[in-house]
């Protein structure tokens, strides 16, 4: 009888020992099965993931207190710039003021457009103001596409230009887009424009 005994209780711990490793392999199980929505894995180094179809960027040396405004126009609409900062195709994502209201030593400004219609269009840099009294002032600007979200972005046009006098309004690019939002490169050329006269006087 105690063998008997003996027996049973063999096959108690076997069943428990059997229903403890079951329970961890299903627990592992679940962490692996859980592991790729925990930490998703992170986009491809080198893509660029920007919003808007046409960016244009201006970029000036950082801890420069200096307010250098960006404007833009797209074909048959009002330009865009630090005093109308959305119309119907382009938007200005900031107002880069130089320190002012600045948490940042970074001087940039950016604007995006919502689509890529056939036509004319027009970059130009105005030096509002020099309060760090260095001249020139150097900035780079430059125009990428991005045809459609599933893509990233490429550089179309880049230059580096020279700002010399305050209140001064400089003509960077002026490009045409054909009907399949491809750059017409022949039509590049930085013949003056004024854009923010434009905007004043259809007000």
């Amino acid at each position: 009888m105690r063998d008997l005994d003996f027996i049973d209780d063999d096959q108690t711990d076997t069943v428990f020992r059997d229903l403890i490793m079951l329970t961890l392999a299903g627990f592992v199980v679940m962490v692996f099965l859980l592991l790729p929505h925990i930490n998703p894995k992170a986009q491809a180094s080198g893509e660029i993931k920007s919003p808007g179809n046409l960016i244009v960027e201006a970029r000036w040396a950082d801890d420069l207190d200096t307010d250098v405004d960006l404007w833009v126009q797209a074909p048959s609409d009002l330009p865009v710039g630090y005093s109308n900062q959305s119309a119907t195709l382009f938007n200005l994502l900031r107002d880069d003021l130089g320190r002012v209201n600045d948490l940042s030593s970074f001087n940039y400004e950016v604007a995006y457009s919502r689509g890529i219609p056939q036509g004319k269009y027009a970059v130009n840099l105005h030096l509002y103001s020099n309060r760090a009294k260095v001249f020139p002032v150097k900035v780079e600007v430059t125009v990428s596409i991005k045809p459609s979200p599933h893509e990233s972005a490429k550089r179309l046009l880049t230059r580096e230009v020279e700002l010399n006098s305050r209140g001064s309004e400089t003509t960077i690019f002026r490009f045409e887009v054909d009907d399949k939002s491809k750059l017409i490169k022949e039509s590049v050329h930085d013949m003056p424009i004024e854009l923010r006269a434009q905007l004043r006087s259809s007000g």
